[in-house]
């Protein structure tokens, strides 16, 4: 049984390396927004969104099928590592190869499709983004499979680092958004390298013993693969396909508009990205252990947490995103204000997603969740469609929380139905968060209307924080005295 403080000193170094990559990521987004104009902002996220559909078939599921089982078989049969980690490898190695010469012959076709010519160059550079972006997810998930939570979160820090220094590096440097794509491929490239290097070192080459390859393991791999692949493939549509197709029927500078909204709140999200992330693999051996009640007690107090802390941020988020986009990127970028304030409802819907969601992968419910996320991608695509050319990138915005808070319910009834969660404390709890989140809101009201520079935006965002804990910790939901214990 894993205890607690090894989930909390996990979980603190994941969240480290999701702490430097959320810093990064909004100076990169900061800069990026600064340094390139609303159209070639717009024109750069645009290509990426498309790179990012196209990953799901360099991904397919590999890393994540390698994860479980090397989770499972380091307990029970070390002997097969070296096999599991060379057969995944060697299955991503071949997509990439597959999908990469694809792209490159029919990048300038891609472009033509979409309606945007521009983009040639950048799909064309985008070949190594696809192969370096889709290796670097897979050492973080066999390093997340080996429960190695500290190793991840270096390669994922080293990744959004590396990102941000190279980008701004070549943006300066005058390469414009091909130099910020460039930043990217940089990042993954040294995060790439690095992850695999841990793998081999630390775990690929102190197996003392390689047995046999068991039987039908290498087939077990590949088909776990399917109800992951689906899975991935809906979330990735559910995620860019709305950028794809903001672009598609608007202009690249709309596009702009709406993926500084997502990057906001991906930038909010990262400590529920953290939490997940450390406790999935632990959920998946509690389980084959049989220790349902220690699993459910992890994931509500999970829940708990993370919603004590995104329920108010998200309506904190609402509040100020006027002023935030104003004062952080620009009075150019206003049109991304009513966008950001609806997708704040989205980013409480991720948090719950995150901490509950791979943990579900790791517990066998791979299948369900990939057939509710077929079911809300396609109702995206479908509510994308129709809304965006009648009320614009709103129009984006609605469809993905809607679809969204549809897959959010059903990945809690999914953790449930395998854990037995106690609907009744759960709700009594989420009162409570309501209570809070309703006293700060009011605060960071009053407040509001004092704004004028980015720094009474700060003090304004500082007092929200201070009601929110004096308020956390007088309703029970927040022990200052546990906090400071594990935080030290």
């Amino acid at each position: 049984m894993t205890g607690t403080d090894t989930l909390v000193s996990r979980f603190k170094i994941e969240l480290g390396g999701q702490l430097v990559a959320a810093i990064s990521g909004a100076c990169l987004i900061v800069a990026l927004a600064r340094f390139l104009e609303p159209e070639a902002y717009g024109l750069l996220f645009f290509a990426i969104s498309i790179l990012s559909v196209l990953m799901v078939a360099t991904k397919l599921g590999i890393g994540r099928s390698a994860g479980r089982y090397l989770s499972e078989y380091k307990e029970t049969d070390p002997t097969q590592i070296p096999h599991i980690v060379r057969t995944s490898l060697l299955l991503n190695l071949g997509t990439i190869i597959v999908v990469g010469v694809g792209l490159l012959v029919g990048h300038r076709l891609l472009a033509d499709l979409v309606g945007e010519p521009e983009l040639a160059p950048l799909l064309a550079l985008g070949v190594a983004y696809v192969a370096f972006g889709t290796l670097t997810k897979y050492v973080r998930l066999v390093l997340q499979g080996f429960e190695a939570i500290e190793l991840a979160a270096i390669v994922h820090a080293i990744d959004r680092g590396g990102r941000l220094l190279f980008a701004i590096a070549l943006v300066v440097s005058g390469f414009g958004a091909a130099g910020a794509l460039g930043g990217y491929i940089l990042g993954y490239v040294f995060a790439t390298g690095v992850g695999l290097g841990l793998i081999y070192t630390r775990y690929y080459r102190t197996v003392r013993e390689v047995g046999p390859v068991e039987p039908n393991l290498r087939r077990r791999i590949a088909e776990y693969t399917v109800p992951l692949t689906a899975t991935s493939t809906a979330n990735v549509v559910e995620k860019q396909i709305d950028t794809v197709l903001v672009g598609f029927f608007l202009t690249p500078v709309a596009v702009s508009f709406y993926v500084i909204s997502k990057q906001v709140v991906e930038f909010v999200e990262k400590p529920a990205t953290a939490l997940g992330f450390t406790l999935s693999p632990t959920l998946g051996a509690e389980k084959a252990s049989d220790n349902l009640d220690h699993a459910r007690e992890i994931i509500e107090l999970a829940l708990v947490k993370s919603l004590l802390l995104y329920v108010p941020a998200a309506v904190g988020l609402i509040l100020v995103a006027e002023p935030t986009i104003h004062l952080v990127f620009g009075v150019e970028y206003a049109g991304a204000v009513p966008v950001l304030q609806i997708l704040g409802v989205y980013a409480v819907f991720r948090t719950v997603t995150k901490v509950v969601g791979h943990g579900l992968d790791f517990m066998g419910r791979a299948r369900d969740r990939a057939i509710v996320k077929g079911v809300t991608a396609a109702l995206n695509v479908l509510l994308n469609v129709v809304l965006i050319p009648r009320i614009g990138v709103t129009g984006a915005a609605i469809a993905t929380v809607t679809t969204y808070g549809i897959f959010t319910a059903a990945n809690l009834y999914f953790v449930h139905a395998e854990l037995g969660l106690r609907t009744g404390y759960l709700l009594r709890q989420i009162s409570l968060v309501a209570g809070v989140t309703v006293g700060m809101a009011a605060v960071v009201s009053f407040f509001l209307t004092y704004v004028s520079s980015a720094l009474s935006l700060v003090v304004v965002v500082a007092i929200g924080a201070f009601v929110w804990g004096v308020l956390s910790v007088s309703t029970g939901l927040l022990d200052p005295n546990a906090l400071i214990s594990r935080v030290t």
